[in-house]
């Protein structure tokens, strides 16, 4: 994709559930699992196919891990207008931690688009 990306503001994300799942995999310098579920949401009238995605999780200290990779938990979900995609993944962290990102598509005609995920909180249990 390398023209621009066009921002397509009715392609929504929404966060719809955050927990904290302790029995999931961690490694020992991020030993807290968050497990977040995604709905995105076609509202536009294109038919868009997510191709990739890319998240920024931001500690309370500052520090950034970046994660990009290709299609969504896999897979790379078409969604013509009005459908939607659910899923979920997770994060590991090691504090108190944000989330955001975007998810880049292709149109039906072949145009990149782009839509944001917003951003969503990971505390840890006390």
């Amino acid at each position: 994709m390398d023209c621009a990306l066009r921002e397509l503001k009715d392609l929504v994300v929404t966060i719809d559930k955050v927990v904290y799942m302790p029995h999931l995999e961690a490694p020992p310098d991020r030993p807290y699992p968050f497990e977040y579920h995604i709905t995105i949401h076609n509202g536009s009238l294109e038919v868009v196919t997510i191709k990739g995605r890319k998240w920024v999780v931001t500690d309370e200290s500052g520090g950034r891990i970046v994660v990009e990779g290709d299609g969504v938990v896999g897979k790379f979900p078409r969604l013509a207008p009005g459908e939607q995609f659910s899923y979920h993944s997770y994060h590991v962290i090691a504090s108190d931690s944000v989330a955001e990102g975007s998810f880049i598509g292709l149109s039906s005609e072949g145009t990149p688009v782009l839509t944001r995920i917003p951003k969503f909180l990971m505390r840890l249990p006390v």
